[in-house]
């Protein structure tokens, strides 16, 4: 088994964890939790907020 990446906050997922969200054009997406997926869900960015590990690399203590 091999870990997954969340598609929203880019953190990292357990094998057996974590939820696999289907869109309409069959692209698969994987959440860690449902907190990132309600965000995707309102049409939030991942790199905009910073609790996701992607903002905190972007940024990398530039704030």
């Amino acid at each position: 088994m091999e870990w997954k990446t969340c598609s929203f906050c880019e953190g990292e997922i357990e094998p057996g964890c974590g939820k696999k969200y289907v869109k309409k054009d069959g692209s698969i997406m994987h959440f860690c939790s449902s907190k990132c997926e309600k965000n995707f869900k309102l049409g939030r960015v991942g790199r905009r907020l910073r609790w996701t590990n992607i903002f905190r690399r972007i940024t990398k203590g530039q704030q």
